[in-house]
């Protein structure tokens, strides 16, 4: 078995790639700065207004199941047809781009759809969506 009779040098530190991110630090500070000063010498005074608050935030979509059996139900309540076109058109009168997605089982009738489908739309609802999925027979 073969000794080692010469010693290995001992690991040097190497700081250049570290000087170099620095210097690139600094200079970017330098010219971020001369920038600011730009800004601060331009004649400009903005309009003020009055704070009133965070921007409403937008609705989840409401999700509208039409089930084999005929029964509709509303983010899990069932409700009639009549029922879904006041719920949906005061949820549009609070907040006028309310979304709205249909799921109607694959083997329930299309005229119950159809029906949820005109509902929304008297109740002024403009983003709908039709939730499917697709079959294995069918994908490409």
């Amino acid at each position: 078995m073969p000794l080692k009779t010469i010693q290995d040098e001992p690991p040097a530190l190497n700081l250049t790639p570290m000087i170099d991110v620095v210097l690139m630090l600094i200079v970017f500070f330098l010219v971020g700065t001369e920038f600011t000063d730009m800004e601060r010498r331009l004649k400009l005074e903005v309009p003020r207004v009055a704070d009133r608050g965070a921007l409403q935030v937008a609705p989840a979509a409401r999700i509208v199941n039409v089930y084999q059996d005929g029964r509709i139900t509303l983010d899990r309540e069932e409700i009639t047809l009549e029922e879904l076109t006041r719920t949906l058109s005061h949820a549009r009168k609070q907040y006028g781009a309310q979304g709205v997605i249909v799921r109607g089982d694959g083997s329930g009738r299309v005229d119950r759809v159809v029906a949820v489908l005109n509902a929304c739309r008297q109740a002024g609802i403009d983003d709908l969506g039709i939730s499917v999925r697709i079959g294995e027979s069918l994908r490409r």
